[in-house]
């Protein structure tokens, strides 16, 4: 072999070496930069908000986009795609009326540390907030027609014997708003759901009714919460006299029969005995505004504890007399 095939063999070696070298150095680089880009780094993160709330005469969307900005702690990659990203995709947030303040009309602002709430949403699970350089979020809703119904839920309701209703039935909320055109509102005058049966009650019950859609508006909520308050109960007999009250100097009424067998339904168990106050009367007033003199004797102050009561007979002949 001559001496330049030689000179080539060894160039050629060397190069291999070189090119071998800078692919190693370039692998090396890469693999660095990545495990760089892993560690965290704190830096301006940016995203636009579009506010979802839900808030009494106004839609359920801001009209306009506010842009959030905080100094932010988390990994390169995101920093480095933040930074770079000349579009940012606009996010939803939906924020709890509570944490809205009307700062003009149909402005509505989250002030403040009002904001530390929605971090995740903003900025992501991975990402920590340092600081807030964007202060106040304000947000421009549109105003729509609305108009607040009640909520009626048809009902049916049997109990186990020894025990009863013990208050009202109760949705909350009692009633809701609903939006739309002005003559879709005009047609709405109560919101309902389905029929809610309840059977063999022995306790108070609780739970979520949902609400019957109506075409072409809109509810302020899907669903309303429900409580039945319900009690055992025992029942307790006695007779009491039937007062009067309420009447005029110079003048006298008398009751017939002047006692009435009375029936109390009383919480159980008894915190003390209800009959020793149980009190009837007839009022002046319904005996003179009454064209036959029958009239229906009040309590004058329903015991503690005292769930319903009935009272035997229901109505009594009054008589004025000479005083």
């Amino acid at each position: 072999m001559g001496l330049l095939e030689r000179l080539k063999l060894l160039s050629a070696a060397r190069n291999r070496e070189w090119i071998l070298f800078l692919v190693s150095l370039g692998l090396a680089a890469v693999v660095w930069l990545l495990l760089a880009l892993t560690q965290p780094y704190a830096g301006t993160v940016s995203v636009p908000v579009v506010a979802q709330c839900n808030i009494e005469g106004y839609g359920t969307e801001s009209s306009n986009t506010v842009l959030v900005s905080a100094r932010c702690r988390t990994d390169g990659y995101r920093l480095l795609r933040e930074q770079s990203r000349r579009e940012r995709r606009v996010i939803k947030v939906k924020f709890d009326r509570s944490d809205m303040r009307r700062t003009g009309p149909g402005e509505f602002s989250v002030i403040g540390g009002a904001k530390n709430s929605y971090v995740t949403q903003f900025f992501g699970e991975d990402t920590q907030v340092e600081a807030f350089i964007t202060d106040t979020l304000r947000f421009v809703f549109p105003r729509e027609n609305h108009k607040k119904v009640p909520v009626e839920v048809p009902l049916s309701v049997s109990c186990r014997s020894q025990y009863m209703q013990s208050g009202a039935f109760r949705t909350m909320p009692d009633s809701i708003t609903v939006y739309g055109s002005q003559e879709r509102l005009d047609a709405v005058e109560r919101v309902t759901c389905g029929r809610l049966v309840l059977t063999d009650v022995h306790d108070s019950r609780h739970g979520v009714l949902k609400l019957n859609a109506i075409k072409g508006v809109r509810f302020s909520a899907d669903e309303v919460s429900y409580q039945l308050p319900v009690s055992r109960y025992v029942e307790l007999r006695t007779t009491v006299p039937v007062d009067v009250s309420d009447v005029p100097p110079g003048k006298a009424l008398q009751v017939y029969p002047p006692q009435a067998e009375v029936v109390l339904r009383c919480a159980f168990p008894l915190a003390k005995d209800p009959l020793s106050s149980f009190k009837l009367y007839i009022d002046w007033d319904d005996f003179s505004s009454s064209l036959t003199g029958r009239c229906t004797p009040r309590v004058r102050r329903l015991p503690a504890g005292v769930l319903d009561y009935r009272v035997e007979p229901e109505v009594f002949d009054c008589i004025e007399v000479r005083g």
